[in-house]
């Protein structure tokens, strides 16, 4: 990464950081995956249970290996032995102390946007966990929230779809059709405007690119 991409990242994530504590979400702009990961671990309790939906640029910046690792009750859907199990870790993770999520877009007054295609990473988002940690890469940065809409539909769900082996149009074409196929990953749109009670949502923005 260029010195001049450096410098525009961290120019618009200081924007970014006082426009999401105006609307009472913590925030905090860390320059590369090595120092947004110090963060995480400081803002995350020893022994906290800790789940996560989806959570690919927390992976990238080794959260997720952090937290098996480490001194926490983490709840891994992904070493689950069956379906039934998955659906219960799933669950799990509702309730956990720390919900660890990534964001499809934000726009730069302070906005969030996920989507979702069964719905539990947005469901844990809006209500349950008591803290949800939101791990982003500076290229989820979009000017408006028409922008970041846009962004969440055109391009990080069609990237995101080529992880799964469910046929959609987007799989195909790498393009959205706005479809209704059964196997449609867009199937819940959140907009996360504000933070209630405050606090509860925070962010790690990090000056590279991450996740889709």
């Amino acid at each position: 990464m260029t010195e001049q991409m450096k410098t525009y990242y961290e120019k618009r994530g200081q924007v970014l950081v006082k426009n999401l504590k105006s609307r009472h979400f913590d925030a905090y702009y860390c320059p590369d995956a090595a120092s947004a990961l110090a963060k995480a671990l400081e803002l995350i309790p020893e022994g906290a249970s800790v789940g996560w939906g989806g959570a690919l640029s927390a992976q990238q910046i080794g959260l997720i290996d952090a937290v098996k690792a480490g001194n926490y009750a983490a709840i891994d859907r992904d070493a689950a032995k069956t379906p039934e199990e998955r659906t219960q870790a799933l669950k799990r993770c509702l309730t956990a102390d720390v919900f660890l999520s990534g964001a499809n877009a934000l726009s730069l007054d302070g906005q969030m946007v996920n989507i979702d295609g069964t719905g539990n990473r947005v469901a844990a988002i809006v209500y349950g966990p008591e803290t949800v940690l939101v791990i982003a890469g500076m290229n989820k940065v979009c000017d408006t929230l028409d922008d970041a809409m846009t962004r969440a539909r055109t391009v990080a769900a069609p990237m995101n779809k080529q992880r799964f082996p469910f046929k959609t149009p987007c799989e195909v074409t790498g393009a959205c059709a706005d479809c209704k196929s059964e196997d449609c990953i867009c199937n819940q749109i959140l907009i996360t405007r504000n933070c209630r009670p405050a606090g509860r949502i925070k962010f790690i923005l990090v000056g590279e690119e991450l996740g889709f």
